[in-house]
């Protein structure tokens, strides 16, 4: 493996978050081995509970959880860390198209030499994927929302796929399931919209609140920019964080139709999102001034009730694969 990305994988190259993506996106290995050895150091390095979390998978399924991840971290990347547009186009579609590639059986690079065997083994279509990919094409092209339906739209393809493809690699293939993660995973997207929306204004233009919440509780674009958070503020990403949690309260129902060995690792996305909106209401709804965040202490407990939540399936003889 490039040392150059071993660097890049650990911070200590120096590279611009751009350079760094691009080279993780298609930083090549010099057989499958590597390249599993890549994808785990991935997971790893850019999910720092990542070592903690994968302890609640049966361990015939931390590889194919670290190329998933591998994949959508790298994509994310793409559309984040670019900040040319265009450049960042031009990589997804690259991206993209060596996704469908991997598919015919051909890879080249680290990612999808990884990924290919996780694909065969658990059936995984494309979809996801390329699902995926749009979205963050689509943040390249849209950075305003008019309606929540909209939003929702764009969770659908950002965030919906990564749900999915976990019920894939845990054996689960079934619409009524998928439905279920999809409420969860489109609200852990929209928690982590309200907890940022200072950051995507100022680093990446995109507002993600609907322009229709911003009227109804008068709230301006140039109030985003300025960071002034007034009553008006508080009452509009009050009413964003209470029908997020609904959403969060209806994908609940999914954890009952999982195995435990399952259940416990796919609770955390919920526990984490509705940590987040908590943390949004400890601050009394104020997202301007202070980014509401996680202290380690508090991801910590989070994984700790995982955990122990997956022991006790463990002796009760819930904690088939």
């Amino acid at each position: 493996m490039d040392g150059v990305l071993a660097n890049c994988e650990d911070g200590g190259c120096g590279c611009t978050g751009e350079e760094a993506a691009a080279k993780a996106a298609f930083a090549t290995a010099a057989d499958e081995r590597e390249a599993l050895e890549y994808t785990r150091r991935l997971a790893h390095t850019h999910y720092e509970n990542f070592s903690v979390v994968s302890m609640l998978l049966p361990r015939r399924l931390r590889q194919d959880f670290c190329n998933v991840y591998a994949f959508c971290r790298i994509a994310d990347d793409l559309g984040d860390e670019v900040a040319d547009r265009v450049r960042a186009m031009e990589y997804l579609e690259r991206f993209k198209q060596q996704t469908r590639e991997c598919y015919a059986g051909r890879a080249e690079t680290a990612v999808f030499m990884a990924l290919g065997g996780t694909i065969k083994r658990h059936e995984l279509p494309i979809e996801p994927f390329l699902h995926l990919i749009d979205a963050f094409q689509q943040d390249q092209r849209v950075s305003r929302y008019e309606t929540f339906e909209q939003v929702v739209d764009y969770c659908r393809r950002s965030a919906d796929p990564v749900g999915r493809l976990a019920l894939y690699l845990c054996g689960y293939r079934d619409a009524e399931r998928q439905r279920l993660s999809d409420k969860t995973c489109t609200a852990l997207q929209l928690a982590n919209f309200w907890q940022d929306v200072r950051r995507d204004i100022l680093e990446r233009d995109r507002i993600y609140i609907p322009a229709e919440s911003m009227r109804q509780f008068a709230v301006s674009e140039g109030q985003l920019v300025e960071g002034h958070c007034d009553e008006n503020y508080r009452r509009l990403i009050r009413f964003e964080v209470e029908r997020t949690e609904a959403m969060f309260a209806e994908g609940e129902g999914l954890l009952p139709m999982l195995r435990s060995s399952a259940r416990t690792h796919i609770a955390l996305y919920g526990m984490g999102g509705r940590a987040v909106l908590e943390a949004i209401r400890r601050q009394d709804y104020d997202t301007l001034t202070r980014r509401p965040a996680l202290s380690g202490w508090q991801k910590g407990r989070l994984v700790a009730a995982a955990l122990a939540a997956a022991v006790r399936g463990w002796l009760t003889g819930g904690g088939g694969a």
